[in-house]
Parts: C-alpha cells; structure tokens; sequence
C-alpha cells in the first residue's frame, strides 16, 4: 500500500450518512465474471495442493507442512489473480480496490475490530452453546489441534492467520467482490453500496466452506463491512479484520507451540 492521498476525517459512528455523491475514481471493465475466475482460482489451487500434498494416512496428523501449504496457498493465490485482473481490466490495484493509506481508516479499522473482537467472543460462545465444543472449532483449529509445531511454523501460521491472511481475503471480497457490486449501481450510488456490504459479507461467510459456523461467520464479518461501507476504502476493513483474528491467532499460536489448549 503507498501514500497516496492525505488523511481524510472519518465522522463519529453515530453520525455517519450514507452520500449519493459521485464517485471519484474512474471506472473499472471487471465485473461478477472477476469474481467468479477468483473463486475458481481459489477452488482449483485448493484441490491441486491436496491433490499434490497426497493422502494423510489413517489414524495420522495432518503434517505440518500440508497445514501450512493448504492453508496459506490457495488464498494467497486466489488474492494475486484478483490484483492481477484489476491490472488487466481496470487501473490497478490502488485505485479499483481503494487500497490507499490513511489513517483514519487505520483508526476507525482499530475501533471497530475492537468490536468485532467482543462479537467474535460472545458469538462463540453461544455457538458452542448451540451446536456443542465438537462442532463449533474452525476448520484450521481442527487441522492444528493435538498438534505441536516447531516455533518457525507456528510463528508462520500466527502471522498468516493474523497478518497476511485478513489482506488477501479483503481484497477477494471486499476488494473484488464490492466493486464488481458497486459497478452495478442500479443508478444511485447508496444503495450499490449497500448491496455490496450485504452480500460481500454473506459471500465472505459461505466461502468458508463450514456450514455449521456460516451464521457465526456472518456476525463476526459485519464490523468488517463496515469499515469498509463507512470509509469507502479497503484499508479499513484489512485493520478490522487483522484486530478481529488477533486473539484467534494468539489462542492458536499458544496451543500450536503446547503452551495451552483450545
């Protein structure tokens, strides 16, 4: 990310207001259709790493190695055919998926993953409640349980699940994904907007591909969105998102390295 624009003031959230106001980057050529290669790069990457890491014998952990592969890759690539369309069909990055600094994105990112971390607390604990400790772990948190790493690859887990993660997945749905909506419009700004806050976080939600957690990951995604709908920038939702995994990531990181338990 470069420093391409001076602060700008974010409002206080109560006083926050949605504008019709003309929107001040040039168009993009990409639509839907990115979105959709995106999604096929990330499903496609993600069988051809399990295909090529093999077969886990029975009654044996996941390897190490396969963990780390599998989780970090297909993300990280599906993020870099999405930056390399914007390249392609728009212009860039940096203007098509709003990826400019400023600091009061950085700030209203800060507070309201704050937010999401309270929510992500409460909402996991009354889906454990609901569903049961058996059926309420994450798919990475089932793959690392029981499973002592090296500390270089639990440190390179934390700081993916933490850091790079969050980055790569905004800017495949909050990124991509809300400006293929927002190039829609249905001629007012606002509500395009809206639309693409709605169904970016319901989209974000599914793709996880962990139908019993997809209300949990709604609840926990919504702050996100929202740093994006206030902001009109991706930065904030990327701070969002890196605040709401930090505890995740940490409690993982302990349990990875023997320190505790999940």
């Amino acid at each position: 990310m470069t420093a391409t624009q001076p602060d700008e003031p974010v409002p206080e959230l109560d006083s926050l207001e949605l504008t019709e106001a003309a929107p001040a980057f040039p168009a993009h050529r990409w639509g839907f259709g990115a979105f959709l290669v995106v999604e096929a790069a990330l499903l496609a990457s993600a069988a051809f790493v399990s295909v090529l890491l093999g077969p886990v014998p029975a009654g044996r952990p996941t390897p190490v190695r396969d963990v780390l592969i599998g989780t970090m890759a297909p993300t990280a690539l599906a993020a870099l055919v999405a930056v390399l369309i914007t390249v392609w069909r728009g212009n860039g990055p940096v203007l098509d998926l709003r990826l400019s600094w400023n600091w009061a994105d950085v700030r209203l990112g800060l507070k309201l993953g704050a937010l999401g971390l309270v929510v992500t607390v409460l909402g996991a604990y009354v889906w454990t409640q609901v569903v049961g400790e058996d059926n309420s772990s994450s798919a990475i948190s089932a793959l690392v349980e029981n499973q002592p790493m090296s500390v270089t690859a639990a440190v390179i887990m934390f700081g993916y699940l933490w850091l790079l993660g969050p980055v790569c997945e905004e800017i495949i749905y909050r990124g991509l994904l809300w400006g293929a909506v927002e190039r829609l419009s249905w001629g007012k700004e606002k509500y395009g907007r809206l639309a693409a806050f709605l169904l970016s976080t319901a989209v974000f939600a599914a793709s996880h591909l962990e139908p019993l957690r997809t209300t949990l990951l709604i609840v926990i995604s919504l702050p996100i969105g929202l740093a994006r709908l206030f902001t009109g920038r991706l930065l904030g939702a990327v701070v969002a998102h890196q605040m709401n995994n930090f505890l995740p990531a940490l409690a993982m990181l302990l349990t990875t390295l023997g320190v505790t338990t999940l």
